[in-house]
């Protein structure tokens, strides 16, 4: 056997402090891609529920206006297709 060791305690301190370091560097690095895509992930899905939700640009005002056209043009299409009803019937049975 030797008389001396193969690696003395400074230098098996100094290894070990080496590996902590860069175990350490790692470990911080893959912590801080981990939050990187965290936030990333988050960022990504307020972004996609604001173009869900997207502002309202009418008024409530418009679109009761709307409403009241629409609803004068439906009526007097109703109005005319009931009086050319009465007038085919009245042929229909008249004549």
């Amino acid at each position: 056997m030797a008389k001396n060791p193969l690696i003395s305690r400074s230098q098996l301190r100094k290894y070990r402090s080496e590996t902590r370091d860069v175990q350490e560097q790692k470990r911080e690095q893959t912590k801080a891609e981990y939050h990187g895509d965290e936030e990333e992930k988050i960022d990504n899905y307020y972004r996609k529920q604001l173009k869900k939700n997207k502002p309202i640009n009418t008024t409530r005002s418009s679109q009761n206006q709307r409403s009241r056209q629409m609803n004068t043009f439906l009526m007097k299409w109703i109005v005319i297709v009931f009086l050319l009803l009465v007038l085919v019937l009245m042929m229909v049975f008249f004549i």
